[in-house]
């Protein structure tokens, strides 16, 4: 768990800001990716429909169904930190993202992209870091 606790007021900080971002996920995962995209634009060329397309970001048909997901998977595991002491995600979950992050060349540095992405560097930086530390935990080659 990175060595640090995440607080009770961590914990609320989250949980409440959650409670109304889940509601526009969808948007707000989108911008989330696009944000990212704005700071490091190299990032793009890490997913495979993003390489070569001519389509705009926003209106990418896969890139919306990928950011919702890592927004609401990201999201729901800073929720329940807390309460479970750790990273919640599936540990087959958590292998298929550190093999895919490792086979796509992904660096701490991307890491450090998305986390710029959340507001309270406390609660939700917390939170990223220790989801960003299990999923590195399982970077390593497919057997």
């Amino acid at each position: 768990m990175c060595g640090k606790v995440f607080t009770e007021e961590q914990e609320t900080l989250v949980a409440k800001s959650w409670g109304v971002m889940k509601k526009n996920s969808a948007e707000l995962g989108l911008k989330f990716f696009l944000k990212i995209f704005e700071i490091a634009p190299s990032a793009q060329k890490l997913f495979s429909f993003l390489k070569d397309s001519d389509i705009p970001l926003e209106k990418n048909p896969k890139l919306k169904p990928h950011a919702i997901s890592v927004f609401v998977m990201t999201c729901e595991s800073a929720v329940q930190l807390r309460k479970s002491g750790k990273v919640t995600v599936r540990e087959s979950t958590l292998k298929r993202l550190g093999g895919v992050h490792f086979k796509s060349g992904v660096v701490d540095e991307h890491y450090e992209c998305q986390k710029c992405g959340h507001r309270d560097e406390n609660a939700w930086g917390e939170a990223y870091d220790q989801l960003v530390a299990a999923i590195k935990a399982e970077m390593k080659p497919s057997p």
